[in-house]
């Protein structure tokens, strides 16, 4: 175990069977489709779908463990089509062996739709069986024909209770190696657990640290210290998640860069999914800024964008560059507030009618299309604003006559 502590402890205790693997009890148990394609070795190209830290790496290694095929791993991060060529020649190779060729491909959203339209005859021919991971929805990330020659199969965020079991499972193994034994109670292995916010890789992040530095007993207190140096000490669930973004919030409205620039750093290095700021951004380009700006909805809706295809570290400028404009940029909340007060007309009022002379009927037709819409006094008396001057026209409910929103 000492001889590989550069090797990360998630990599080093890597479970090689379906039998060491806790949670995803569904997708795992003995009578599952998934467990008898790894147990028969007739594994289909799939999509392993599910948050970080939720075992899809663990189990796309564990194929690899239990099947004849050759298996071959690629980052969607760091790879490309001249990477794809050198597995397809490969398994034509294979092929001539008698031999499958499993291809996983770690984040493989981070595809674009080329790189993914050069993978799909390889894998209609049977060439290659394709195992894909991703922390985003297949149904909008993978290409609809590359879908739909794959199973998707949905892991969920692990429980509490499983995260225990891994932390567990991981001391008992560098115990195992290491004559100084690691002390760590069961009441801490439940707060590192309850920290780790259902990501394995989080929890067992920290117990490596720890294990590194030669702590011996693993404590409460050694367990929040690593969190806070590591800036991980940020439950996305939790009031400390909300708290953060309503600083965020209140900072650009502010107009003060510095603190909202602040907060943005706090949350991307706690490991906030960027498109959740990135939705929020421009919920707030529209809010806060409106009409004062109206370009400020644009480069919002850019960033978001930006953030979708690029993802982390990448983005995390493109989010700094929209803070900060937004931040700077002039306020102006009309559109929030005629909302507001339109809303609560619509609650108080319920289903007014439409006036007669503006319901529906033929763009330009100066009368109405029947004869019974006509008799009831469909688009009576309506002037059609384009030649003819309006100003004394009513388009609200008799009701609300003389409402102003704005």
């Amino acid at each position: 175990m000492q001889n590989n502590n550069n090797i990360p402890l998630a990599d080093r205790i890597r479970p090689e069977n379906l039998e060491d693997f806790f949670g995803q009890e569904k997708l795992i148990s003995k009578k599952s489709f998934f467990s008898n394609a790894i147990k028969n070795d007739s594994v289909p190209s799939m999509i392993l779908w599910g948050p970080p830290g939720s075992g899809k790496t663990t189990l796309a290694h564990i194929i690899a463990k239990n099947t004849g095929a050759e298996f071959v791993i690629l980052s969607a991060t760091s790879s490309g089509k001249k990477d794809l060529a050198e597995v397809v020649a490969k398994a034509k190779d294979n092929i001539q062996k008698n031999k499958k060729t499993i291809l996983f491909i770690d984040e493989i959203h981070r595809w674009n739709k080329s790189q993914q339209d050069a993978l799909l005859p390889s894998v209609e021919k049977g060439l290659i069986i394709l195992i894909g991971a991703t922390t985003e929805n297949p149904s909008f990330e993978v290409n609809g024909a590359l879908l739909s020659r794959t199973r998707v199969f949905v892991l969920e965020k692990l429980s509490e209770k499983d995260l225990e079991k891994i932390i567990l499972r991981a001391t008992k193994i560098i115990n195992s190696a290491d004559k100084n034994k690691v002390e760590i109670t069961s009441e801490v292995i439940k707060f590192l657990a309850h920290m780790s916010n259902g990501d394995a890789r989080t929890a067992l992040n920290v117990l490596d640290i720890l294990y590194s530095q030669k702590n011996k007993n693993v404590s409460i207190e050694k367990i929040k210290e690593v969190f806070q140096k590591t800036h991980l000490l940020y439950d996305k669930n939790g009031e400390e998640h909300y708290n953060i973004i309503s600083a965020l919030h209140k900072s650009m409205r502010g107009g003060d860069a510095d603190a909202s620039v602040y907060w943005l750093a706090r949350m991307l290095e706690g490991g906030e999914d960027p498109l959740y700021i990135a939705r929020r951004l421009v919920r707030f380009a529209s809010e806060d800024i409106g009409l004062a700006n109206n370009t400020a909805l644009i480069l919002a809706n850019a960033v978001f964008d930006a953030c979708h295809k690029l993802g982390m570290p990448e983005c995390a400028v493109h989010l700094i560059h929209c803070v900060i404009y937004l931040s700077k940029s002039k306020k102006d909340i009309t559109a929030y507030e005629a909302y507001e007060k339109a809303k609560a007309d619509v609650e108080e009022f319920g289903n007014l009618s439409v006036p007669f002379h503006i319901r529906n009927l033929p763009r330009r037709q100066a009368g109405a299309p029947t004869k019974l819409m006509k008799d009831l006094g469909y688009a009576k008396n309506y002037k059609y604003t384009p030649k003819i001057d309006s100003s004394e026209q009513i388009y609200l409910p008799k009701e609300l006559e003389g409402r102003k929103y704005l």
